[in-house]
């Protein structure tokens, strides 16, 4: 008579389902299983449906001559027709333009949707660099502080079944960085070091505390957007969105990222003397 089958229970790590070892779950490769349980789901689906009305509520406040051909610009064309269609609009109605605009970005930034730097362009084209960085620079830290938010509910499985190797090194550089750590997250900030998506959404993972998160998103994506806002005012003369990060722009951002790293260079010097 042959043996019984050994059915041990095992947990999945990434969604704490209990699992038979001869399940097809199990036996299926953990890159194809998709990262979210039944209630991380949920919460996703939730906090976007809640974003998303908002969003509807000000499309449908929107003249219908504005809002007919109203999409999310994914080339420098779609962008300078946007830009001359909304021109006249946010001079006429400038409080319900920006409101729509900052809920837009946010949206966009929370939920990891490209696109982004198309709407930095739009905010220097119609408001100019004082006001476009100021627009910028509070979106992006808000989306940013929205998508560390949510990360903190439902990230992990998503970040460790996306970069499990980047995060395990994000990890051990920030335990190294503690007594640092926030100009170690201007540096991140200020140069394309690690992409801004990967560091919103990590960041709550590897216990980055949020007021540090915070200030090093609110202060050092000012170089970025200005570069992003000032562009914007000469629209039309840009060919690609390549162009705004030439070799002398990046010098210039890794430059003031050194800078702001600098103290926690020094004072490892010091230590191994």
């Amino acid at each position: 008579m042959a043996a019984p089958r050994n059915l041990t229970a095992l947990k999945d790590e990434e969604s704490g389902v209990e699992l038979e070892d001869d399940s097809p779950a199990a036996k299926k490769p953990k890159s194809e299983r998709f990262p979210l349980n039944s209630w991380e789901f949920a919460v996703a689906v939730a906090v976007f449906f809640v974003f998303s009305t908002g969003l509807v509520c000000i499309y449908l406040t929107m003249p219908a001559a504005t809002s007919a051909n109203l999409k999310l610009p994914r080339t420098l064309s779609d962008l300078r027709k946007l830009k001359d269609q909304f021109s006249t609009y946010a001079n006429e109605n400038p409080a319900q333009f920006i409101v729509g605009y900052c809920s837009t970005y946010i949206f966009m930034q929370t939920f990891m949707i490209p696109g982004t730097i198309f709407m930095s362009l739009l905010a220097g084209a119609l408001f100019g660099v004082v006001r476009g960085i100021m627009l910028v620079v509070f979106n992006a830290t808000a989306g940013a502080s929205s998508c560390f938010f949510l990360s903190k509910l439902i990230g992990r499985p998503i970040v460790t079944w996306l970069w499990p190797e980047r995060l395990r090194f994000f990890q051990s550089e920030i335990a190294k960085r503690r007594d640092k750590l926030l100009n170690y997250m201007l540096f991140l900030r200020i140069t394309p070091t690690l992409p801004n998506l990967f560091i919103n959404l990590a960041s709550p993972i590897v216990d980055v505390p949020f007021h540090i998160f915070f200030f090093a998103t609110l202060i050092g994506l000012i170089p970025a957007s200005y570069i992003t806002v000032r562009a914007g005012l000469a629209l039309g003369d840009l060919k690609s969105v390549k162009d705004l990060y030439d070799f002398k722009t990046l010098s210039v951002l890794f430059l003031i990222g050194f800078v702001s790293i600098l103290p926690t260079v020094l004072k490892r010097k010091r230590v191994y003397e």
